[in-house]
């Protein structure tokens, strides 16, 4: 039986969080941006510890698809949001993370809900505490209802 959770994958959806933060804070064009991760950061050690080689192509994506649609995402996370908050008053890397899973829960529907929910819950506790990792399931999980509503 194979392994719904792709290490590879798992690498890439923590790097694409990584990049699309470094361009968030210092502005950096996509194709820079893409460049220098493939050649210096996929597959690179946080914090002294390994990880694995990161799927490039699933990085790429995730990366350009959350660039693209960076609109309709924000719109899709706003609505989920507590009343009386906005994204702006978000972390700057929770930011990234939910936009990331809620791109793949929009365009990537050969990947089940559940392991696009859990993934980002993991990538989640790579930068927050508990509390927040929950945050980032519960909110993925409600915009799942609204994106996916077949499953």
């Amino acid at each position: 039986m194979t392994n719904t959770r792709s290490q590879p994958r798992s690498a890439a959806r923590l790097a694409a969080v990584q990049a699309l933060y470094q361009k968030d804070m210092e502005g950096t064009g996509l194709a820079r941006l893409l460049r220098e991760f493939h050649e210096h950061r996929l597959g690179e050690a946080i914090e002294e510890e390994p990880i694995a080689e990161a799927e490039p192509g699933f990085f790429d994506d995730v990366v350009a698809g959350v660039d693209a649609r960076q609109g309709e995402i924000d719109v899709l996370i706003g609505m989920r949001l507590a009343e009386g908050w906005k994204l702006e008053r978000l972390d700057k890397a929770m930011l990234q993370v939910l936009r990331c899973g809620t791109y793949e829960l929009l365009a990537r529907s050969d990947i089940p809900t559940g392991a696009v929910v859990n993934e980002y819950v993991d990538v989640a506790h790579a930068f927050f505490d508990e509390k927040d990792a929950k945050f980032v399931n519960g909110l993925l999980d409600g915009i799942s209802k609204d994106v996916r509503k077949g499953e």
